[in-house]
């Protein structure tokens, strides 16, 4: 279902161990990764510190990692899919910036729901 899930553009929680090693050169002393969703290439990692968005073209081997503290974060939101929408999308407005980054995902499921919440957790302080 893993897959199928990736296909249909579902977050899944990966295993913090693998994502750990692999992020491990770019965390600072002290950070630690607590949950990570991989959303078909791309990626949510979130630390105790920050929120990384992990962005992997297409084509070639070039990865884009985002690094957004979580006090630059402004405000975010949530879409829904609706009946006859096939996704959900999840907005993020960064301080100083009128555009939002924008992240769809699959119709159904908790995974949008489960990123929103976590972002919550960690903005809402």
């Amino acid at each position: 279902m893993g897959l199928f899930n990736a296909i249909l553009g579902n977050a899944s929680e990966v295993n913090i161990e693998n994502v750990s090693k692999e992020f491990e050169p770019i965390l600072i002393d002290g950070e630690r990764i607590e949950k990570a969703y991989k959303l078909i290439r791309d990626m949510f990692i979130f630390t105790n510190k920050r929120l990384i968005l992990v962005e992997k073209q297409l084509v070639g081997s070039k990865v884009d990692y985002m690094s957004i503290p979580y006090s630059s974060i402004k405000k975010f939101s949530k879409e829904s899919a609706g009946i006859l929408d096939l996704d959900a999308e999840l907005k993020i407005w960064l301080n100083h910036d009128n555009n939002p980054i924008v992240k769809q995902f699959g119709k159904g499921g908790n995974n949008i729901n489960e990123v929103y919440k976590i972002l919550s957790q960690h903005t809402l302080k």
